[in-house]
């Protein structure tokens, strides 16, 4: 639906103000409990080139098909069809209860319905950081976006696109043209969940889909199928549940047997599905693996295959196994030396250390950048410390190592409240493009969220002093 603007002709500093009020409060954590929002508020979304938004658009095509290409390696490497270090890799350090999970019949063909990158802005173009398929964002974007229409500003992906995109989602989950949907959030996600009470909300606000926002031990079983109880007593049978929760803590959610029964059984629907290897970050290091490049060209093409690999930065699995006397990393050089050993990286200065470190998946230092070590920002006791961690947890958790792209300079506008006026500040921007699967080979977008971090830090995450915003075009 296109913007009509409700409080028009504004300053830039009166349409902060208006952000400010109109942004519901608690879609993100805040820690200081006199603010309404953790983060700065731009008075406008951030826009982006004519080039970056064509780009942006054509990128999710590629995502889905590169999910397709990764499932249908993992399963074929699982049946000895193809190399076995595959779902060696992706099974690696998992119980025996997720791996077998992933492999049932029910779930094999199933990838997720919601696909997120962390696309870094560098003069170079994008850089995926990695991927998400449980993406937090939705809710505070979705909510952004509403806040600027009513400015008469619009975003890309249109000012309800991403509930309108999640309930296409939905309805190519479930089949169904109205489906009733519990979006299930756990006490390890419980930062989420108010973003995810705003999107159920706003879906049924919109008449897209009978969504609802539940804890795991509130989802009642029955042998017809799973329901939630109402305020007023009444029940409702469910088409579909949105797993807000992480796979490695699947064992500590209640009533997850009976969620993974009913899903099994065909009696409801459930996404993401629960395949782990769907969610390791050392995927990357399978696309750029060498003996695997005419399985990707034959499952991707070549155009997508090529562009992915642009897009994926340089990755390796941390592996501390010892290779034969003549083998080395492929790629991978020390000091302009080839690395045999990954203990070799510890000898490299500061200025050599352009990496990043961190858990693949399976972990809860896997999400939210709280396992994310970056090399030339560390001594070199505690760049060894990490390199040695990430060898000795390889059974528990693989680690990967990862080539780091710095972000380019932009100048980005903000509101200062204590002074309230507008000002700038120099920054590197972090772009994550909501793509939702509507079909076998379609995506919609729905937005992209824009951090703006400030030039000194590191990390572009949403942090209080960074601007998140959706984006626009120029």
């Amino acid at each position: 639906m296109p913007c009509t603007a409700t409080v028009p002709n504004l300053t830039a500093r009166e349409q902060a103000h208006h952000l400010y009020e109109a942004i519901p409060p608690g879609l993100f954590r805040v820690q200081d409990q006199n603010e309404r929002i953790a983060w700065r508020v731009s008075p406008e979304p951030f826009a982006l080139s004519e080039r970056q938004t064509r780009e942006i658009e054509t990128l999710g095509a590629d995502l889905l098909r590169f999910y397709r290409a990764l499932n249908n390696l993992y399963n074929r490497s699982a049946r000895g069809t193809a190399p076995a270090f595959v779902a060696e890799y992706l099974d690696h350090g998992k119980p025996q209860q997720i791996v077998k999970l992933a492999r049932q019949n029910r779930f094999k063909q199933e990838i997720p319905g919601v696909i997120r990158p962390d696309l870094i802005v560098t003069s170079e173009g994008f850089v995926a950081t990695e991927l998400d398929s449980i993406p937090g964002g939705m809710g505070f974007l979705g909510a952004m976006t509403e806040a600027y229409c009513q400015l008469g500003i619009e975003s890309v992906g249109g000012n309800d696109g991403i509930p309108r995109g999640f309930a296409e989602m939905l309805r190519h989950v479930t089949r169904a043209e109205h489906p009733t949907v519990a979006l299930v959030v756990s006490d390890e996600s419980a930062d989420y969940r108010s973003e995810m009470a705003w999107l159920a909300d706003t879906l049924r606000r919109l008449q897209l889909a009978d969504a609802w926002l539940r804890r795991p031990d509130e989802v009642l079983f029955t042998e017809d199928g799973l329901f939630i109880r109402h305020d007023d007593g009444r029940e409702a049978r469910l088409d579909a549940i949105y797993r807000n929760f992480e796979l490695f803590d699947l064992f500590n959610i209640p009533k997850q047997e009976l969620m993974l029964y009913a899903a099994r059984h065909n009696r409801v629907k459930i996404t993401p599905p629960p395949k782990a290897h769907l969610e390791e970050k050392l995927a990357f290091a399978l696309l750029h693996h060498h003996a695997l490049a005419p399985l990707w060209h034959a499952d991707l093409g070549d155009e997508s295959f090529e562009r992915l690999q642009r897009l994926f930065p340089k990755t390796w699995i941390i592996d501390p196994r010892p290779l034969p006397p003549q083998g080395t990393i492929a790629g991978l050089q020390a000091g302009g030396a080839p690395v045999a050993d990954f203990r070799q990286l510890t000898a490299l200065p500061k200025s050599e250390r352009a990496y990043v470190v961190k858990p693949s998946g399976f972990s809860e230092l896997a999400w939210g950048s709280r396992g994310v070590k970056i090399g030339d920002d560390l001594t070199r006791d505690e760049w060894t410390a990490v390199i040695e961690n990430a060898l000795g947890s390889y059974d528990r958790t693989p680690w990967i190592l990862q080539r780091f792209h710095k972000g380019k300079l932009v100048r980005q506008t903000y509101f200062d409240r204590e002074r309230d006026e507008i000002r700038e500040y120099d920054g590197r921007v972090r772009l994550c493009p909501y793509y939702f699967v509507t079909g076998e080979e379609s995506v919609r977008l729905g937005g992209v969220l824009a951090t703006i971090a400030p030039a000194d830090k590191k990390l572009i995450h949403g942090m209080t002093d960074a601007v998140m915003t959706s984006s626009m075009r120029a």
